[in-house]
């Protein structure tokens, strides 16, 4: 049980600390997609811009990552708090 505990807790600290680093990527596109959205200068380093200024779906798509990788680390906490109460014969 408490193997179970400590590999979930490395694998949520882990993930967790991920999360800012997934943000920030899906914020920034490459600069092909900027030169093609017509943004120079400033904005195109950024790019971020550019992909808000998107009209096409992929840009709710690419925002939607960064929750759904939340989302997956938050099933991986549950999965070892219901693995660790099986194991104590809880549930």
């Amino acid at each position: 049980m408490i193997n179970r505990l400590i590999g979930g807790f490395v694998g949520i600290l882990i993930g967790v600390s991920l999360v800012d680093p997934i943000a920030a990527q899906s914020g920034n596109c490459s600069r092909t997609n900027s030169a093609v959205s017509g943004i120079d200068g400033p904005a195109a380093h950024g790019c971020y811009n550019a992909l808000i200024n998107s009209s096409t779906w992929s840009t709710t798509i690419v925002g939607l990552v960064p929750g759904f990788f939340a989302l997956g680390v938050l099933g991986i906490g549950l999965a070892v708090c219901y693995g660790a109460l099986a194991d104590a014969g809880v549930v």
